[in-house]
C-alpha cells in the first residue's frame, strides 16, 4: 500500500469519523463533495485509502479491543483503554472503544465508492472493477468484525438516504442473513481481485484474502457462541423476530469445512505456505541460532519473507509500541526506554506443551504439578536459559522458548550495553553476543525495582514472564520502532481453522494432517505420533478429544496475534479463563527459590456470562435508532 498516502489520509479519515455521530452519515467533514472525490484518478484513489483508513488499527498496544486483553498476557498499562475489556468495565454508555459507529461510516465510504467509480475521467474498466472489489472486500470485512463483536446488526445495502424519517431506520437483521450478506459480499469481491499483491499494492484486498475471511467469518458463525447458545435464543427485535437461531446447526460447520477447504487450495496454490527461515538471511540477527526457534521468531516480522501473511496491516508501529513495551528493561538513548512490560500469564505458559507435544498432564515423562517448581540446573547447552531454572520450563515446545522468557532465560536481542542494565556485556551470550540471559528478580537489571522500597508503577513484568513474539532481534531497546507487517490473516490461522472445522464434520484425520503442518514448524512430532505416548492416547481418536486438542494448539499457535479475546468467547471458555486475575509468580522475590512460587498477579479481571460474550451497542446509537435491541445484560 502506497503508505505515504495511506497514512495521511488515514488520519484525516478517522479524525472525521470519530467527530461524526450519525451512522447514516454519506461523507464525513473533510472530503467537500462526491463530485470532487471522484473527480479524476488521483482523487479516486484517494478516496479508496480513506475506505482502508476505518480498519481498526489491530497491532496497537494501546488501543487495540484485542491485542492485549485475552488471558494470554497481563501488562503493567492497566490505565490504558484496551484494558476497560479485560477489567470488564465497558458499558453501552460508555463502550471505552467501540466498533458500531464507525465501521458503519466506513460501509458508506464504501458504498459511495461503488456508485461512483464507473464514472471516474480517464480510469480504465479493469481498475474501476478492481476499486469496487476492493470496497466489496472491506464491506465484508467490516460486517465481520461486527458479527464477531455485536452478534446481529443492520444490514446496509447501499449509500441510505440521511433524510429517511426515523419510522423507516432498520432494525438488526436475524444472524443468519448477516452471516450471507457478509459472505456473499466476499465472494463477490473474490471474482474481481488478484490472488497476491506486491510492491505499492501490499496491503491491499486480495482474493485469497477474501476466501480465508469468509471461512473465518463461518467457522466464528458454527461456533458455540452463534449456534444455539441457550442465552442468545430469545434475544429478539420489537417485531417478535428471533435474532438466533432457536437450536445448534450442524450445517453451518458444513459450509464451514467446505469454505475453509477452499481456502486452504486457493492460498497454497497462490503461493502462500507457513514461514521458514532460510540459512543466510537475517544475517544481521545471528540468534536465535536455533533454526526451529529462528522461524518461529522471525515468522511475521520478517519483511523478506511474508508468505505466511496472507493479509496484514501495514500502518506500521510506534516508539511506544510492541517492541519497547516487550523488551527488556533499560532506558534508552533520549530518554526512551525498553519497559519489560507485556507478560505472559502462567495459564498461556501452561499452555505450551512438553517438547515430546503433548500437554503438561498428559505426557508422562514430564514432572508432575507438584515438581513443577522445583529448581534444577538447566541443561548444559540448552538453548533457552542457564543457571538455575524451574523443571516448569525445562523440555519445552519451541514456541515458548521463542516468544516467551523468564529468569535466567534467554532474550535475544541487539542493542548498546550500558553497564549496569541487562543489556551489560556480563549478560550476553551467543553468536555476536546477540542474546542476553534475563535477570528479573527483585535488585536486578530487569526486576521491578533495587529494593522492595523502590518499586516501579509500570515498566515491569507483573507475571515474571516477558514476551518476545513480534520482537525483532535486529532492533536495540533504545531505538524501538519497527515496521513489520502487523497480520490480520495468516496461514497458521487458516490451517488451525481447517483443522477446527474438519474435527466438527468427523473429519479427524483431515483435522490433524493441518494440525501436523503447525507442529512440523514447530519441531514437535505428528498429533499421532505424540499422542500414541501420552497418559490419555484414546484423546486422539474421537471428536470430544480432537476438540479439545485443535484449541489447545490454536491458543499456542496464535499467541499474541489478536485471537485469544474472541477465540475464548466463541468457543464459550472465556467465564472460566477471563473471570479471574491471572497467575505468575513472585516478582517481589529476591531470591530463585521464592521466585518460582505461583502468585496471583494484582490486577482486576471481570467477565460476566452471558453479558460480556457480546459487545454493548453503544447507547448513543440506539437512541438515534429505536428499532435498535440493545444486547442483553447492557
Amino acid at each position: 500500500m502506497k503508505k505515504k498516502l495511506l497514512y495521511s489520509v488515514c488520519s484525516l479519515v478517522m479524525a472525521c469519523a470519530l467527530a461524526s455521530c450519525d451512522y447514516l452519515d454519506i461523507v464525513p467533514d473533510g472530503t467537500p463533495t462526491e463530485k470532487d472525490a471522484f473527480a479524476n484518478q488521483g482523487t479516486t484513489e484517494g478516496y479508496l485509502y480513506s475506505c482502508y483508513g476505518f480498519i481498526p488499527n489491530n497491532g496497537n498496544t494501546q488501543s487495540a479491543i484485542d491485542f492485549l486483553s485475552g488471558d494470554e498476557v497481563v501488562t503493567a498499562f492497566e490505565s490504558d483503554p484496551f484494558a476497560a475489556f479485560s477489567q470488564g468495565t465497558y458499558t453501552a454508555i460508555s463502550p471505552h472503544m467501540s466498533y458500531w459507529d464507525e465501521l458503519m461510516g466506513g460501509m458508506r465510504y464504501c458504498y459511495t465508492l461503488i456508485n461512483n467509480v464507473d464514472g471516474v475521467p480517464g480510469m480504465s474498466k479493469k481498475m474501476a472493477s478492481d476499486y469496487k472489489a476492493q470496497a466489496k472486500f472491506l464491506v465484508g470485512y467490516f460486517y465481520y468484525l461486527l458479527i464477531q463483536s455485536y452478534g446481529p446488526v443492520i444490514i446496509v445495502k447501499d449509500v441510505e438516504d440521511v433524510n429517511v424519517p426515523i419510522d423507516k431506520f432498520k432494525a438488526r437483521a436475524p444472524m443468519s442473513e448477516c452471516v450471507d450478506f457478509a459472505a456473499n459480499m466476499l465472494d463477490e469481491a473474490a471474482k474481481d481481485l488478484p490472488p497476491t499483491r506486491d510492491g505499492d499494492e501490499y496491503g491491499l484486498a486480495t482474493s485469497v484474502a477474501a476466501k480465508t475471511l469468509k471461512a473465518k467469518l463461518l467457522v466464528m458463525a458454527a461456533s458455540p457462541l452463534f449456534n444455539g447458545y441457550a442465552p442468545h435464543k430469545n434475544i429478539k427485535n420489537a417485531d417478535g423476530a428471533f435474532l438466533f437461531e432457536q437450536k445448534f446447526d450442524q450445517s453451518k460447520w458444513d459450509r464451514a469445512y467446505e469454505a475453509c477447504q477452499e481456502a486452504v487450495r486457493i492460498a497454497e496454490k497462490s503461493g502462500f505456505a507457513l514461514y521458514k527461515a532460510v540459512p543466510g538471511t537475517n544475517v544481521n540477527a545471528p540468534e536465535p541460532a536455533d533454526m526451529t526457534q529462528r522461524s518461529l521468531r522471525f515468522a511475521i516480522i520478517d519483511k523478506g519473507n511474508l508468505s505466511e501473511t496472507i493479509w496484514g496491516n501495514t500502518k506500521g508501529q510506534s516508539n511506544n509500541d510492541i517492541q519497547a513495551k516487550s523488551a527488556p528493561y533499560a532506558q534508552g538513548d533520549k530518554g526512551r526506554f525498553a519497559l519489560n512490560a507485556i507478560a505472559p500469564t502462567l495459564a498461556m505458559m501452561e499452555r505450551f506443551y512438553t517438547d515430546k507435544g503433548l500437554p503438561l498432564d498428559e505426557d508422562p515423562s514430564f514432572p508432575g504439578r507438584n515438581d513443577w517448581w522445583k529448581v534444577v540446573d538447566a541443561p548444559a547447552g540448552c538453548e533457552y536459559a542457564e543457571g538455575k531454572v524451574p523443571a516448569f520450563v525445562c523440555r519445552r515446545d519451541p514456541r515458548m522458548y521463542a516468544w516467551t522468557t523468564f529468569e535466567n532465560g534467554y532474550y535475544e536481542i541487539a542493542g548498546d550495553k550500558p553497564e549496569g542494565s541487562n543489556y551489560d556485556k556480563k549478560y550476553r551470550r551467543g553468536k555476536a553476543e546477540g542474546k542476553i540471559v534475563m535477570k528479573m528478580m527483585i535488585g536486578e537489571p530487569s526486576g521491578r525495582g533495587a529494593n522492595l522500597n523502590t518499586l516501579r508503577n509500570n515498566n515491569y513484568s507483573p507475571s515474571g514472564f516477558l514476551n518476545k513474539r513480534l520482537v525483532d532481534p535486529l532492533k536495540p531497546a533504545s531505538s524501538p520502532k519497527i515496521n513489520y507487517i502487523h497480520p490480520y490473516l495468516t496461514m497458521a490461522d487458516l490451517y488451525l481453522l481447517a483443522a477446527e472445522a474438519a474435527v466438527e464434520v468427523n473429519k479427524l484425520g483431515e483435522a490433524k494432517t493441518n494440525l501436523d503442518k503447525i507442529r512440523s514448524r514447530a519441531g514437535l512430532p505428528s498429533v499421532d505420533a505424540a499422542w500414541a505416548h501420552a497418559a490419555h492416547p484414546d484423546k486422539a481418536n474421537g471428536k470430544e478429544g480432537m476438540r479439545e486438542i485443535v484449541r489447545q494448539e490454536r491458543l499456542i499457535e496464535m499467541y499474541m496475534l489478536n485471537q485469544n479475546f474472541w477465540d475464548l468467547r466463541r468457543w464459550l471458555m472465556a467465564e472460566r479463563c477471563m473471570d479471574k486475575a491471572p497467575d505468575g509468580v513472585n516478582i517481589l522475590a529476591d531470591n530463585i527459590d521464592a521466585w518460582w512460587k505461583p502468585t496471583q498477579v494484582q490486577v482486576s479481571r471481570a467477565f460476566t456470562a452471558p453479558t460480556n460474550y457480546l459487545m454493548p451497542i453503544p447507547q448513543e446509537e440506539i437512541k438515534k435508532n429505536p428499532k435498535i435491541v440493545q444486547n442483553p445484560g447492557y
